[in-house]
Order: structure tokens, then C-alpha cells, then sequence
């Protein structure tokens, strides 16, 4: 069984667009993922594309989309660390990561980004295997 997973923030143009692309890859056999943000972006973050194809993850044709373009019913919704009031979707099982946002700063500061997000979805690909969410 696939579980609906959406990765939120504000803008959708960086952290929840690389976990969606870690999701897609990693998790492609419990995961189907999205991601989306609150305000319009014109585009996902050149560094973010750029660190994700560096550790072999395409996000060719990725684009910030806003709540209204993903599933209104989630199994797992991930917040990012929005530093403002985080979006809500309904859905069965929810946490925040708390993940600082790069944009703005060097590369070595997406990287570190990428690093963390690919972990904490492997760790929830775990739990979802080990049975530890209650989905």
C-alpha cells in the first residue's frame, strides 16, 4: 500500500521540493508525494536543483505549487520549519521538521539541507515499514 505523503512550506521552492524528490526516489514502493507551499514562487530554488542532481536526483520539470494543486486528503502531512503559522491539510499523521530554509546563503548550506531531509525521509520510510506510524 501507498501512503499520500505532501511536503509544506511557504514557498514550495526549496526544502519541500527536495523531499519530495528524496520521497519520489527512495520511498517510490510506500510513498506517493507531493509538495506544495501557501504563497506563489516563480521557481524551485537553481541551488536546490542543482544539490539534488548532484546526489543523483533529478527534479527536472519540478515546480512550486500551491495546497489547491495536491491531494486535500493526506495520510502523512511534513511541515517543514515554516517560521510562520504552517498550512494545514487533513490528514492522518502530521509533524513539523523544523528545517532552517538555505535559500540566500552558499551551497555547502543546501547540501547540509539535502543531508538532513534525505534522512528524516528515510527514517520515515522506517517507521511507515516497521509499522510505528499508526496510518
Amino acid at each position: 500500500m501507498k501512503y499520500k505523503v505532501a511536503f509544506v512550506c511557504v514557498h514550495n521552492s526549496c526544502r519541500s521540493q527536495m523531499a519530495e524528490g528524496w520521497a519520489k526516489a527512495l520511498g517510490k514502493d510506500v510513498l506517493e508525494a507531493y509538495s506544495a507551499g501557501t504563497e506563489n514562487y516563480p521557481e524551485v530554488k537553481p541551488l536546490a536543483v542543482e544539490v539534488m542532481e548532484e546526489a543523483g536526483v533529478s527534479m527536472e520539470g519540478y515546480r512550486p505549487k500551491l495546497l489547491t494543486d495536491i491531494p486535500q486528503e493526506l495520510d502523512i502531512l511534513i511541515t517543514m520549519g515554516c517560521n510562520v503559522v504552517c498550512p494545514f491539510v487533513p490528514n492522518r499523521h502530521s509533524e513539523d521538521w523544523g528545517l532552517n530554509d538555505p535559500s540566500g546563503g552558499p551551497i555547502e548550506g543546501f547540501r547540509e539541507t539535502r543531508d538532513m531531509i534525505k534522512e528524516k525521509v528515510e527514517n520515515l520510510i522506517n517507521r511507515i515499514e516497521n509499522g510505528e506510524l499508526k496510518l
